[in-house]
């Protein structure tokens, strides 16, 4: 693998900036860790002394992907996941920058613990890692946490990950208090109350299965009051997860009102329903649940048209003691760091979107979300590069993932797609080895 820092030119490439909605033929030139040009045309004679030249063949260049919604155990859960593993499975699925979420033990919610997951990551990472901090002390959802010094601190967004703020009193005063540092709240949209007992979708499906299902209630009330509460602070939100029709049109009023409203689906919500879940297969146990395949269809149109924003990972690796259970008793969850592409690539050869837009939701949209200067190809902008071949058909072994965890939905899966060489800040940190 190579880990330098010398030019390169990316050569007979199919480039795509979704920034600058671009879609062309022609080459790519990298050099001190940033994009110098992309142009047709960049002639191997005039480019600096000692530049790697790596022909294409006509595969495709585009920014490195912004992954929005990533658990990793560090701290306190290193188990699960640690910094240096996520990293490398971010790295081989064409993700330059992982965005961490606060529910670690120590919880994120002190600049000192900020500081740490950034220091920690520029040690052991091989990609760029972005910390989201707590909305509230702890996640319990009672008390403040302090926005201003955690974002000056370098948090990007703040959240309480997997919990919803219930108390509205709280989220009317966190949307308040984060308008005034124009600092983004980005809410877990699941009404506990209304989850109850309940561990997949409700419906059919799961009363066939014998098993309490969520409604979509659960979401779109949470949805529903949060945007009203955007209404009177004018704050920015986004909402972690969709994942059902009903959200979508709560979704579009907000955008029309013209509030500071967007929102984002995972990519296991755009690639399966609830009837992968089968005879019980708790790697299909997610959080919230897979819905219907009407809600599915619903997503993907959402996203072609642009209403949905942003398509992330929702990387929660569980390790086999609390995966091979009883699927009421097995915890949520699904690792996607490495997957996310391939599996998303599965709407573009479907002919459900095209290539452009599922690229801008994984990383111009986030990119600009978080005020991020990754997610574009423009010349000076930060050498955050992948170069994949978007037919190659594979089949995925789990074995074969770098995620400490391997509780993959797409296990043995038939995907086409696959991530050839991944460069952060102008250093090649993944390249694909065949065999």
């Amino acid at each position: 693998m190579l880990s330098d820092r010398r030019p390169i030119l990316l050569a007979n490439a199919r480039i795509v900036d979704p920034s600058r909605d671009l879609d062309f033929a022609g080459d790519l030139l990298i050099a001190e860790g940033v994009i110098r040009e992309a142009k047709r045309g960049i002639h191997a004679a005039g480019v600096p002394e000692g530049t790697e030249v790596v022909d294409c063949d006509g595969r495709l260049v585009a920014p490195g992907l912004v992954d929005m919604r990533a658990f990793i155990g560090e701290p306190g859960a290193e188990y699960r996941e640690t910094l240096a593993s996520a990293s490398q499975a971010a790295a081989a699925g064409g993700v330059t920058t992982i965005v961490c979420q606060p529910d670690t033990d120590p919880v994120i919610d002190d600049p000192a613990i900020v500081d740490f997951v950034l220091r920690r990551a520029r040690d052991t990472a091989i990609v760029h890692v972005q910390p989201m901090a707590a909305l509230t002390k702890g996640l319990e959802g009672h008390e403040l946490a302090e926005i201003g010094l955690l974002k000056a601190a370098g948090a990007v967004a703040f959240t309480d990950g997997a919990k919803s703020v219930v108390n509205a009193q709280v989220m009317r005063r966190a949307l308040a208090y984060a308008g005034d540092f124009d600092a983004l709240v980005v809410h877990h949209t699941e009404d506990p109350n209304l989850i109850g007992d309940g561990v997949m979708n409700e419906g059919e499906f799961a009363a066939r299965l014998g098993l309490f299902g969520i409604p979509k209630a659960a979401e779109t009330v949470i949805l529903e009051r949060d945007v009203r509460l955007v209404a009177l602070s004018r704050a920015r939100y986004h909402a972690a997860s969709i994942t059902c029709e009903e959200s979508l049109a709560v979704l579009r009023r907000a955008k029309e009102a013209g509030l500071a409203v967007t929102a984002a689906a995972s990519v296991n919500h755009l690639a399966l329903n609830e009837i992968d879940i089968g005879p019980y297969r708790t790697f299909f146990k997610m959080a919230p649940p897979l819905r219907a395949e009407e809600d599915r269809v619903a997503l993907v149109r959402a996203l072609g048209e642009g209403l949905l924003d942003v398509v992330m990972s929702d990387h929660n690796p569980q390790d086999v003691e609390v995966k091979r259970l009883p699927f009421a008793e097995a915890a949520p969850g699904a690792i996607g760091l490495e997957t996310m592409f391939a599996a998303g690539l599965r709407l573009v050869h479907n002919d459900d979107m095209k290539l452009i837009t599922l690229l801008k939701a994984m990383s111009t949209r986030p990119a600009e979300l978080l005020g991020l200067q990754s997610g574009t190809l423009k010349p000076g902008s930060p050498a955050d590069v992948i170069v994949a071949d978007i037919d190659a058909p594979w089949v995925l072994d789990p074995d074969q993932l770098k995620s400490k965890c391997k509780n993959t939905p797409f296990d043995e899966a038939r995907l086409q797609g696959r991530v050839l060489r991944t460069i952060v800040a102008g250093r090649t940190v993944f390249e694909y080895v065949s065999g």
